[in-house]
């Protein structure tokens, strides 16, 4: 899977997205210390290992890198920023009976607003697996010659 750029001044704006959500009763928030486990323990049961790991990183950041979609006090999906790399966006993902709302969308949002804040430029997605999710939503665009990028020296795993 390619790497994928994205110009952080060039976002949607983010309040619409996330007002489109709370209408339809879904909260997007930026994750608390208190939920880590809770957090980290629902990556690892719903999309893996690996990703819980990097979802575990993002709690040791200031503020914490990792944003939620929960509906009714269930948490629903995740993104996270800064935990492969500085400057890389990733693992998210939404439940499968949530996709196709665009909680997606506003998660990614949301982490890429917060890197723009931080003062970057440009985000990488970093080994972007739907490329025309992001190409649609953020104008992201592949990096050629990413593949296999960072994820080359994983130890003992393949990623993906």
């Amino acid at each position: 899977m390619t790497d994928m750029l994205v110009k952080l001044y060039e976002l949607p704006p983010l309040a619409p997205l996330v007002a489109e959500q709370e209408a339809a009763g879904i909260r997007i928030m930026r994750a608390m210390g208190a939920n880590k486990q809770m957090v980290v323990d629902w990556v690892r049961a719903n999309f893996g290992e690996l990703w819980a790991n990097e979802c575990d990183v993002s709690f040791s950041h200031n503020p914490i890198s990792c944003f939620l979609a929960v509906d009714d006090k269930q948490l629903i999906g995740f993104a996270v920023y800064d935990v492969s790399r500085k400057n890389f966006f990733g693992p998210t993902a939404v439940l499968e009976g949530y996709r196709g709302r665009s909680i997606g969308k506003v998660l990614l949002v949301a982490c890429l607003q917060a890197m723009a804040d931080a003062g970057y430029g440009y985000a990488i997605i970093g080994g972007a697996g739907p490329t025309g999710f992001y190409a649609k939503n953020v104008g992201a665009i592949p990096i050629k010659g990413s593949v296999p990028g960072i994820y080359k020296d994983l130890v003992g795993r393949e990623l993906g």
